[in-house]
């Protein structure tokens, strides 16, 4: 059974189909590219995956149980993560703050414990900060877990978003355009520590515009045009595939 399985996903707003009837799987393990021109319905897929939309119509299958009408909240405890294409971080807080943040979701701490301070509160609080600077320490940003997240440099805070839904103990983690706004080396570290959460047992689901990140690290990808998808393979079927040519560079006659 995939890990997880979208079936005829539709999203309409209005008028306009963003994701018209799109299927497909997510294996456990594997890192999934989805691919496609602006305004193809990448996004509002993610958006469909973490709880922000309810399909118009269609099924979402994480481990089997479907998570139509889940709030985000719920859809992240379960197990789903993910980053936006545009930085979500709290600016004002520190480093170390934004991903002790995404931990919440697992911590059992409630407003009783909160104010009473009990000894297994305050254990938790430990664990979790513990954990919080592995995370750090993991993403190259240990050093500064104490600066405002806002004054990192752009890739950095790139990192630091990808450790805080790391720090909400996804199986699946969704990446959106995680390399946008990147130099040639920043993308560089980037695959690196693509290529690490993968290592970590974590299934990745990307989508991105670099093509040499798509190609060189993903093992399948799918292609949306019009918020229809037009093929699902492996970077080389992808890359001699006629139709998705046609989206990307326009028809040659």
């Amino acid at each position: 059974m995939a890990l997880l399985e979208a079936k005829k996903l539709t999203m309409t707003f209005g008028g306009l189909m963003a994701v018209d009837s799109v299927s497909f799987n997510i294996e456990q393990g594997e890192i999934l590219g989805l691919i496609g021109p602006n305004g193809a319905g990448k996004t509002t897929c993610f958006n469909l995956l973490t709880g922000i939309y309810q399909p118009t119509s269609g099924e979402i299958l994480f481990k089997g149980e479907n998570l139509r009408g889940y709030k985000t909240y719920e859809v992240t405890k379960k197990g789903i993560a993910r980053t936006f294409q545009n930085i979500r971080l709290f600016g004002a807080m520190t480093v170390l703050e934004n991903v002790l943040i995404g931990q919440h979701c697992r911590t059992k701490t409630g407003l009783f414990g909160a104010i009473t301070r009990l000894g297994s509160v305050k254990k938790e609080e430990e664990n979790a900060r513990e954990k919080a600077e592995e995370l750090l320490k993991f993403v190259g940003l240990l050093e500064k877990k104490n600066e405002k997240a806002k004054n990192l440099p752009y890739g950095e805070q790139r990192r630091l978003e990808i450790a805080r839904a790391l720090a909400t103990d996804p199986e699946l983690l969704l990446l959106d355009e995680p390399a946008a706004g990147m130099n040639p080396q920043e993308t560089n570290d980037l695959i690196d520590l693509i290529k690490q959460i993968r290592q970590m047992g974590k299934t990745i689901l990307l989508i991105e515009h670099d093509m040499k990140l798509v190609m060189g690290i993903c093992d399948r990808i799918v292609v949306l045009d019009y918020g229809k998808k037009i093929a699902d393979g492996t970077p080389k079927e992808i890359r001699e595939n006629s139709r998705v040519i046609k989206a990307y560079l326009g028809d040659p006659d």
